[in-house]
């Protein structure tokens, strides 16, 4: 098993088990943390595509590792802005849930 393979797997399985906790939990704190994982697994699948580019004798391709760059940036900010926006709501409401009391949507 090459190295590559193993980082495309390792890879996959951080989408999927994100993916999973976006489905099965509720709770907003939990979903903010899935989404951080599902951004990792795919900036770990963008740094083995730009490693297979290099591996292939085609030297290192700047795209992919600029790309890994940026969105560690955006994910940062866009995480902030987040946890901002959660804390606001558990000072506002008294919970970080966005349930509604009488079951309405």
């Amino acid at each position: 098993m090459s190295a590559a393979l193993l980082f495309w797997l390792a890879g996959s399985g951080l989408i999927g088990l994100s993916v999973y906790g976006l489905i099965v939990n509720p709770h907003p704190l939990c979903k903010l943390l899935a989404l951080n994982l599902l951004g990792s697994g795919v900036f770990l699948l963008f740094g083995v595509i730009a490693r297979r580019g290099a591996s292939a004798g085609l030297g290192g391709d700047p795209v992919p590792q600029a790309l890994v760059i940026t969105g560690i940036v955006v994910a940062f900010s866009a995480t902030a802005i987040a946890v901002a926006l959660l804390l606001r709501l558990h000072t506002e409401a008294g919970e970080a849930s966005i349930d509604e009391e009488d079951g309405q949507p």
